[in-house]
C-alpha cells in the first residue's frame, strides 16, 4: 500500500466513531498511558532480562500451563529456534510445513537460510494436516509444524478432536510437535479447552503479544526448562538479547489484562457479523461460521472500488467498515480480511447490513 495512502486510512479510522472491522490507531502517548497502568514505573526496567520481561515470561508460562516461557523481540526469531530445537532433538532436519504456513509466506524461509532446514508439504489443502497425512509423510521429519489457527487459508481450525489425533501422529512418527500459535489467544474458544490444554499437546508454543493481544511487539515460546535453556542461548545468538525491552513486556501484559478476557466474546460476535456480511448481494465469507474473530470477506467489486468506498464512507460519515482488499484471481471480485474486535461489538446484524449496503452503492460509483 502507498504511504499517502495508508496514512490515509489511519488518519480517517482514528477520526470515526463507530469501527467494524479491527481496532482505533492508537498515538504514542495513549500507548504510553497503556504502559503506565500496566506496572510500577518506578521500579528498574530490564537489563538484558529481568524486570518486566521475566513477569511477563511467568506469566506466560502460567497461561500455558509450561514449565518456562522466553520472551522474544519476534515471532520469527521464536520459531527459528523452535525448529532448529526440533531438528537438533530429534537429528532430522527436516519440517512438515504447510505452503501456507507463516514461515513459508511471512519469515522469508529463515528456517531454511539460517539453519539449513529444509521443509515438506503434508497436505496442500485448505487446512492444517491431518493425523493420517502426518502418518503418510514419505520421509522422516523432525518437526510438524501446526499453525493455530492457520490465517492464510482464512483462519481455519482443526478440531480438538483433530488436533489431539495430529499430536499423537507426530508422536508415533518420533517428531517434535510445534505450535505456531501467534493467534493461540482466539483458537482457545472454538477448540473448547484451555490455554494449558493446548499446549500440552505440543514440544514448543509460540505466542504473539501484538497480535490480538495490542502489544507494540514481541513474542514468547513456551515449553519445558531444557527448551528455555535452549532458547535463551539462541536468541542470543540470533541477535535477540536486547539490552532492555521494558516497553514491549509492559505493553503486552496490558493486553492480557485488558484484551485476553474479552476475546472470548469477540469470538461469538465475529458469527454474528459474519452471517449479517454474507447476506449482502454477491458476498461470500469463510469459514461460515469464523472459526476465530477473524474471517474472510468476498465482495463483487474490484479492490480498488471498495478501498475507496470504504475510506469515503470513514472520512464523510465517521464509519470505518472494513479494508485492505485485494483483488482475487476471478475478475472483478476482491476479498478483505475482517477482524471483530472490541469496537465491533457495538454492531448488531443490522448494523452490519445497513453499513456493507452503504458500502456496496459506493464501490458501484468508484467501479472502474
Amino acid at each position: 500500500m502507498p504511504e499517502n495512502t495508508r496514512e490515509r486510512r489511519l488518519a480517517a479510522v482514528r477520526g470515526c466513531d463507530r469501527i467494524l472491522s479491527g481496532t482505533r490507531p492508537t498515538t504514542m502517548r495513549e500507548l504510553l498511558t497503556e504502559i503506565e497502568g500496566a506496572g510500577d514505573l518506578d521500579t528498574l526496567p530490564d537489563f538484558y532480562d529481568g524486570g518486566p520481561v521475566t513477569a511477563l515470561e511467568e506469566r506466560v508460562a502460567g497461561l500455558l500451563g509450561t514449565e518456562a516461557a522466553v520472551f522474544f523481540p519476534t515471532g520469527t526469531m521464536a520459531q527459528q529456534v523452535a525448529l532448529r530445537l526440533g531438528a537438533e532433538a530429534t537429528g532430522r532436519t527436516t519440517v512438515a510445513l504447510h505452503p501456507l504456513g507463516h514461515q513459508e509466506l511471512h519469515e522469508r524461509y529463515a528456517y531454511s537460510w539460517l539453519s539449513g532446514l529444509r521443509s515438506v508439504r503434508p497436505t496442500t489443502a485448505l487446512r492444517n494436516p491431518t493425523a493420517e497425512e502426518i502418518r503418510a509423510l514419505a520421509e522422516p521429519v523432525g518437526t510438524v509444524v501446526v499453525e493455530l489457527p492457520l490465517r492464510d487459508a482464512g483462519f481455519v481450525l482443526p478440531t480438538w478432536e483433530e488436533l489431539t489425533a495430529v499430536a499423537t501422529a507426530v508422536g508415533d512418527i518420533d517428531a517434535w510437535l510445534h505450535l505456531d500459535g501467534a493467534r493461540i489467544w482466539e483458537s482457545a474458544p472454538s477448540l473448547g479447552h484451555s490455554l494449558a490444554e493446548i499446549a500440552a499437546l505440543a514440544d514448543s508454543t509460540y505466542v504473539s503479544f501484538y497480535k490480538t493481544l495490542g502489544g507494540i511487539s514481541g513474542a514468547a515460546l513456551a515449553g519445558e526448562r531444557d527448551l528455555a535453556a535452549y532458547a535463551r542461548v539462541w536468541r542470543h545468538r540470533y541477535g535477540g538479547q536486547v539490552f532492555q525491552q521494558w516497553p514491549a513486556a509492559l505493553a503486552a501484559m496490558a493486553g492480557l489484562d485488558r484484551e485476553l478476557p474479552r476475546v472470548p466474546e469477540y469470538v461469538r460476535h465475529a458469527r454474528t457479523v459474519a452471517a449479517a456480511l454474507a447476506g449482502l448481494p454477491g458476498a461470500r465469507v469463510f469459514p461460515e461460521p469464523p472459526h476465530t474473530h477473524q474471517f474472510r470477506l468476498w465482495l463483487p467489486y474490484p479492490a480498488r472500488a471498495l478501498d475507496e468506498a470504504a475510506l469515503a464512507l470513514a472520512e464523510e460519515d465517521k464509519v470505518w467498515f472494513a479494508g485492505g482488499w485485494r483483488d482475487t484471481e476471478v475478475p472483478g471480485v476482491a476479498m478483505t480480511e475482517v477482524t471483530v474486535a472490541g469496537p465491533g461489538l457495538e454492531w448488531t446484524a443490522a448494523d452490519v447490513a445497513e453499513i456493507g449496503a452503504r458500502v456496496i452503492e459506493r464501490a458501484g460509483r468508484h467501479r472502474p
